[in-house]
């Protein structure tokens, strides 16, 4: 879902969506490389995304990846699935 969401923003690569996740979580939330790249490789696999070489700001042969039609709804589908899932639990907190 994350992945997804900071791909609306434009295309990015690998580094700079962790770094994006990164600072738009005031550091809360880093992406290890370990975990960042398959989850990019399920994106482009379900269709979520599509990838295309280029040239980083650095220089350096990058994959830059755009999300698709298909990703933005499922981007949707996940965001209210997770609001509904963590207005359970604040009911939860609250009442129990």
């Amino acid at each position: 879902m994350l992945i997804l969401r900071v791909l609306q923003a434009g295309k990015l690569h690998g580094y700079a969506i962790a770094q994006r996740i990164r600072l738009l979580s005031d550091d809360v939330l880093k992406v290890e490389e370990g975990s960042l790249y398959p989850a990019l490789q399920r994106v482009l696999a379900e269709g979520w995304a599509k990838a295309s070489w280029g040239t980083s700001e650095t220089g350096r042969r990058v994959r830059f990846y755009t999300i698709s039609a298909s990703g933005r709804r499922q981007l949707e589908a996940e965001v209210a699935r997770h609001q509904s899932a963590t207005a359970a639990i604040a009911a939860i907190l609250k009442n129990a």
